[in-house]
């Protein structure tokens, strides 16, 4: 019979085995709970630009439908929800239109770089016509001020701050192209941005997730995200609003010109055209004959801006010259 004072002084082999087994799941345990900790910590400050989103959209919003299925009933009851939004956000009373496209119309824009004088002009009208954040001093036109020997946007400047024109330099604006072929729409996993009939890209801002897969895929840099929640004095909020172009944009989406879709759609012209004391913008019906654009396009020797990327963009440049 086994001594009883040897027995106590040494465990059994399987009770020694069961203990170090328990240690050891106890010790596997312990990795996977502080793996498991770490990888929700990660996730949860990945996520924490979309969670503060989230938690200043309603249920409404949320639950929103894509443009494309909203019935009139649902665009008169989204239109009215944002009217009043902007409201108390702003202290402004404003109105959301939702122009349609015009049948037998195809836009185009074209760029006389003989012409324009590098003012900004053009960039003061779209901040101010399509309620840019004020803080951020956004704009969608970019102005480039280059060597006259070339046409290369890459050898420009855009923080100039001198008196222009100057010798020896011409200006290159830059801004949404709304190509025939746009790389930006075909990216989007939501489809939040798509060509409309008449030739303008356009975005859903209540569909768009801010992944800014299309500012990445634009290759003339046309689409600028919604860092912070927009700054515009009440004074200065444009009311005249229209859902798809220039309603203030929340905080966490793309945006991008829209050719003024709310003003070109009842027959005016783009802000930045209207803005421009040089006459160096162009703007119509490409389907129209006699539209002016289609005189410039069929008189002057006309060029599109990173050809090689096959966008077939309708924003065109030219040199008078």
């Amino acid at each position: 019979m086994p001594d009883q004072k040897d027995s106590k002084q040494n465990p059994a082999p399987a009770a020694q085995t069961r203990t170090k087994g328990a240690k050891r799941l106890t010790r596997r345990k312990a990795l996977k709970i502080l793996g498991g900790a770490a990888w929700l910590g990660a996730f949860g400050y990945a996520m924490a630009p979309v969670r503060q989103l989230a938690e200043g959209m309603d249920l409404q919003s949320f639950l929103q439908q894509h443009y494309k299925e909203l019935s009139p009933e649902d665009k008169k009851r989204i239109f009215e929800r944002l009217e009043r939004e902007a409201q108390r956000e702003y202290g402004v009373k404003v109105r959301i239109e939702d122009p349609p496209p015009l049948p037998n119309v195809k836009y185009g824009y074209a760029l006389n770089l003989t012409t324009c004088i590098g003012c900004r002009k053009c960039v003061e009208a779209c901040r101010k016509e399509n309620n840019h954040n004020r803080a951020m001093n956004g704009s969608y036109i970019r102005v480039f001020e280059i060597p006259n020997r070339g046409l290369d946007i890459a050898h420009g400047r855009l923080d100039y701050d001198h008196p222009v024109p100057v010798d020896g330099y011409r200006y290159f604006p830059v801004q949404c192209h709304h190509c025939d072929n746009p790389p930006c729409v075909d990216v989007c996993p939501t489809k939040a941005t798509w060509k409309e009939p008449d030739g303008i890209v356009v975005i859903d801002y209540n569909w768009c997730i801010g992944c800014r897969y299309c500012a990445a895929a634009c290759p003339y840099q046309a689409r600028f995200f919604n860092w912070t929640k927009p700054e515009i004095p009440p004074e200065e909020v444009n009311p005249d609003q229209g859902y798809l172009s220039n309603r203030i944009r929340s905080q966490g989406v793309m945006e991008k010109c829209t050719f003024c879709l709310h003003r070109v759609r009842k027959g005016l012209l783009p802000a930045c055209l209207e803005a421009c004391p040089a006459g160096a913008r162009v703007f119509g019906n490409l389907l129209d004959p006699k539209s002016e654009i289609r005189w410039v396009l069929e008189n002057r020797r006309v060029f599109i801006l990173k050809e090689e990327q096959a966008t077939r963009p309708i924003f065109y440049y030219y040199l008078a010259e």
